[in-house]
């Protein structure tokens, strides 16, 4: 969904510890960074001695090369060989303006000798304390001391990977939000303000636009739209209204995409798409979703931000679902819901579309046609949920599975069993009402708690990992 990760490999060095070692940190950390799925950019090592920046006038020689290569990394790693001079780390980092990742060689027993030892220990320690009394922010390998070539330090460019996603794609972007808020969602009341102050946009757009958009869409266009989600989920015994109308909403948002630059949207999905074109949504959301355009039901604008972050940070699909329901006497479980939103990629196969049984029940049949319905695939997860309160940014993320229990047969839309990982389910649920967050979480593969941690470090934004 993005283009490849890309860092700045910065190497540390301090004068009398052996500089051998530099040469083989600057060939290990290249093949650690490479295997991993990344780019990189380094300092031709002719520029300094070693190659590494232990000076003032090579930290600012390193200073030079970032800003020559400005846009063309997301991010740096410092690689300490042996315990690395702060100052000149210093000069060469405090204007990169892109998160920062430390790491620090392991000292080996057996090589403890003058000629073999590296203190790198010790020495990220004061680097770190200079940093911090910079300004600087930094992330740390989960490990302290780490090989560059370990798997543990695999897992620390993974996850560093995405804190560097999220932090560049979430320091400017902006959010649509189609419709009002329903009157009874009080729940989902945002503070524009505040979001902007973030450096988020939020532009609202009325549905009579929309309308207006949707009612003006015909030929050829129409036609592909229509073919496209014919392919995209079996329509099944409904009506080839209920498809075209679905086509006529999803040319409305991606022309309003493409005309307010809109990076993710929320959706007012309810009543007047049922009352006017008897239709529901949640396809065109799935699609999305699965698009890597983050797409919320129920106008959350404040979960089509986290769902942003989590996307970013997973670089892979997301979906937002309700903490709908207890899992009968197991407080270790709760049930997730929504209509039908999920991305193809969440779930264990293609969907079949569906009619919403709530607007049945008030409008009639077939007034709330477009669930895209089908079982949410069992995966290590990763949940989060964001707010606004008193003039700032609030989030969480826990993290745990989607595991494959079983619901009643009668149960509609898509749901799943979750699994705190490190809690119970009861857990989450005082904390969310306690702290007053909303009735919806963000949804991604994977465990991207410390990522979505780190990103939110350098945005200067709250959040609680439970």
């Amino acid at each position: 969904m993005y283009t490849k990760t890309t860092f700045a490999l910065f190497f540390g060095n301090r004068g009398f510890f052996p500089g051998e070692v530099i040469a083989l940190a600057r060939e290990e950390m290249c093949k650690a960074v490479s295997d991993a799925g990344y780019s990189y950019i380094i300092m031709d090592e002719n520029q300094t001695r070693y190659g590494a920046v232990e000076t003032i006038a090579e930290g600012k020689k390193y200073a030079e090369f970032l800003k020559e290569n400005e846009g063309k990394y997301q991010g740096v790693i410092v690689c300490m060989p042996n315990f690395s001079d702060e100052n000149g780390a210093y000069y060469a980092l405090k204007d990169a303006g892109v998160p920062i990742l430390i790491q620090a060689y392991p000292d080996e027993l057996g090589k403890m000798d003058f000629a073999h030892r590296r203190d790198a220990v010790c020495g990220k320690i004061a680097m770190c304390n200079v940093l911090r009394q910079a300004g600087i922010k930094y992330t740390l390998s989960e490990k302290f001391a780490v090989n560059p070539l370990s798997k543990e330090f695999a897992e620390d460019l993974k996850q560093f990977a995405g804190t560097c996603r999220a932090v560049q794609g979430l320091k400017s972007f902006t959010v649509g939000a189609i419709g009002a808020r329903t009157t009874a969602f009080k729940t989902v009341r945002i503070d524009e303000i505040a979001f902007q102050r973030k450096g988020i946009n939020v532009e609202t757009i009325d549905l009579a636009q929309v309308f207006a958009i949707m009612d003006s869409m015909e030929g050829e266009a129409l036609q592909a739209k229509m073919e496209y989600y014919r392919n995209f989920s079996d329509f099944g015994k409904y009506k080839e209204i209920k498809l075209e109308n679905i086509a006529r909403l999803a040319l409305a948002i991606d022309k309003l995409i493409a005309d307010y630059a809109l990076d993710a949207i929320a959706i007012r999905c309810w009543d007047e798409l049922q009352k006017r074109y008897g239709i529901a949504p949640c396809v065109i959301l799935s699609d999305l979703n699965g698009r890597g355009i983050m797409c919320a039901c129920e106008l959350d604008v404040n979960n089509a931000v986290m769902m942003r972050a989590l996307n970013l940070a997973a670089d892979f699909p997301v979906m937002l679902l309700d903490v709908n329901n207890n899992y009968g006497e197991d407080d270790s479980k709760i049930v997730f819901f929504h209509c039908g939103p999920a991305p193809e990629a969440l779930l264990a196969g293609k969907g079949h579309i569906e009619e919403h049984l709530m607007f049945k029940k008030t409008y009639g049949d077939e007034s709330g046609v477009g669930l895209n319905v089908a079982k949410i695939a069992p995966n290590e997860v990763t949940i989060g949920s964001m707010k606004t309160e008193d003039g700032k940014l609030w989030s969480f993320t826990a993290e745990g599975e989607i595991i494959d229990e079983p619901l009643d047969k009668e149960f509609f839309g898509c749901g799943a069993v979750f699994k705190k990982k490190g809690g119970t389910g009861n857990d989450l649920l005082n904390y969310m009402s306690t702290e007053g967050y909303r009735h919806h979480v963000a949804i991604t593969k994977g465990y991207w708690s410390k990522a979505v941690k780190e990103a939110f470090k350098y945005l200067d934004l709250n959040l609680d990992l439970i």
